[in-house]
């Protein structure tokens, strides 16, 4: 747990040591890009939020995507750029991807004072359905962790996926409902859809807990929840089984 903290701690001061505005990149990036959907999904695309202002409908959706691309990016890679401790220090080596998960759950905190600066200046209120987002972030913690700890091993032994995992990411805010709701896929194809991607159950259910006032759609949360259990199983199996030679690989 203390080297977790430290690699943490190391991790988080190396990302905004050399940036002038530090960590409020942390906040700032996810307004920027709610700034940008706005301006092309709902005053272009017209994408339909109801009564729920769409800056608040996108930083919901953004919050989830950020921290699911900041932990892989980093996590996929911590085997590799912590190669000279995972060389020389004997240690669980989940150590490493987990540590890299945490520090983009720190970013996510701090990302949630941009949230809650677009609720004052919308005059909107989260509302009492709220109360289903820990099992929603149980649902997402475990699917970025099976995908972190997949990545992390594999990419030891092929590099390649490294260079591919930003256009992976690039790709992937449009194929999940980031910018836009589940209603854009048909209603029949919307559990396969979840199924595929846990993070449209879970991006939905924050919009609707948060935003709507619902109880989450179960038909998304139960396919989403069990894709995110069978990731985090495999991934966790997978990275035990090349554990004992990744020392040798990178």
């Amino acid at each position: 747990r203390s080297l977790v903290g430290a690699l943490a701690r190391r991790e988080f001061l190396i990302r905004y040591r050399q940036a002038v505005l530090g960590v409020a990149w942390a906040v700032l990036s996810p307004l920027v890009l709610m700034a940008l959907f706005t301006l092309v999904f709902q005053k272009i695309a017209r994408v339909d939020t109801g009564d729920v202002p769409y800056p608040l409908f996108a930083f919901l959706g953004l919050l989830p995507w950020t921290f699911f691309s900041l932990a892989v990016v980093h996590g996929g890679q911590s085997l590799l750029i912590n190669a000279p401790l995972v060389r020389k220090v004997y240690s669980p080596r989940e150590v490493y991807p987990i540590a890299s998960i945490l520090v983009a759950g720190i970013d996510s905190l701090i990302s949630l004072s941009g949230l809650a600066a677009v609720f004052v200046v919308t005059g909107y209120a989260p509302r009492a359905t709220a109360v289903w987002v820990p099992l929603l972030f149980l649902i997402q913690l475990l699917f970025v962790v099976g995908v972190v700890l997949v990545l992390s091993s594999v990419i030891v032994f092929v590099r390649d996926v490294r260079h591919a995992l930003p256009l992976a990411l690039q790709l992937g805010i449009f194929a999940t409902p980031v910018a836009y709701g589940v209603e854009a896929m048909p209603e029949r194809f919307r559990w396969l859809y979840a199924a595929a991607n846990p993070l449209v159950a879970v991006i939905d259910g924050y919009r609707r807990t948060i935003l709507f006032g619902r109880p989450p759609a179960w038909g998304l949360v139960v396919p989403g929840s069990v894709t995110a259990l069978l990731v985090f199983a495999g991934g966790y199996v997978i990275f035990k089984r090349l554990e004992t030679v990744v020392a040798d690989a990178v």
